[in-house]
């Protein structure tokens, strides 16, 4: 019999346990393997199969958030941009994603999930249905990215849909693939992978790439956090303030170039 004893013993070995070159379990291995047991009592609590829930007060490893590993500066973010061939359908297409990516932080299934009645040209916003946890959210749109958006939708969308293979006037995706058809995460993924690589920039990840910088980018620009929280949908406050850790980096940068104490460089007495 599974007891609250049994689990408790369970999370020691997990903890205390080593693999083969030495080294414990990380955390979020540990989470994971907890989180498959956790859900399976409650699944059997829910469907009456056990009278008892033994997990019910088994406490998961506390993961911290992670900082995002790479950051685009404008003028990379700008260098990316620049990479789109704009005389295509798709060109036009993939310069108004990336805008979007920029500009409101938006994730990629939340993307692909954009229909063209999400799109308020006039407000400039964009309503984002059913986003990470089944929350929509409305965010705002710049003007820049609203002119490609609206390029790619009187020029080449239009064309994507009467052309395309598989094309299918009824579909009401915002973004098609080059056959007429609504794209998928995977493809986006290879798209702007694809404009990273172009531009010689050396970072991993492409469209939360794009999140994370503009993130980071608006706080170091002096947005207040609960402003950035609202725009990339987080539903604790605790998650995005990862993104002030990234911007110390900055603030060191600027305390090391600007403060008058930090300009003063300690004499060193001579050796005699």
């Amino acid at each position: 019999e599974v007891s609250t004893a049994v689990l408790a013993r369970y999370q020691r070995y997990l903890y205390h346990h080593r693999k083969e070159d030495g080294g414990p379990l990380s955390l979020g291995t540990q989470w994971l393997r907890l989180v498959v047991v956790r859900s399976f009592f409650r699944w059997l609590a829910r469907n009456h199969l056990i009278l008892f829930n033994p997990a019910s007060e088994l406490e998961l490893p506390k993961m911290d958030n992670r900082l995002p590993r790479n950051v685009l500066s404008l003028a990379e973010v700008e260098k990316i941009l620049h990479q789109v061939d704009l005389t295509t359908l798709v060109g036009l297409r993939d310069r108004a994603i990336l805008e979007l990516l920029f500009c409101t932080g938006i994730r990629r299934g939340e993307l692909i999930n954009l229909k063209l009645y999400d799109v308020n040209i006039e407000k400039r916003t964009l309503f984002i249905r059913r986003g990470k946890g089944r929350k929509d959210r409305v965010v705002p749109t710049g003007e820049r990215a609203l002119l490609w958006l609206e390029k790619y939708l009187d020029e080449s969308r239009p064309v994507l849909v009467s052309e395309g293979k598989k094309a299918d006037k009824e579909n009401n995706a915002l973004f098609l693939n080059s056959q007429g058809g609504a794209m998928q995460p995977y493809t986006l993924g290879k798209v702007v992978s694809k404009y990273v690589r172009t531009a010689d920039i050396d970072k991993e990840g492409c469209c939360h790439l794009f999140r994370h910088s503009m993130a980071t980018l608006m706080l170091e620009g002096g947005a207040d956090i609960r402003y950035i929280q609202q725009m990339l949908g987080h539903a604790k406050l605790d998650t995005t303030q990862i993104y002030t850790r990234v911007s110390i980096k900055k603030l060191k940068e600027v305390h090391m170039q600007t403060h008058p104490g930090a300009l003063l460089k300690p004499k060193r007495k001579k050796k005699k």
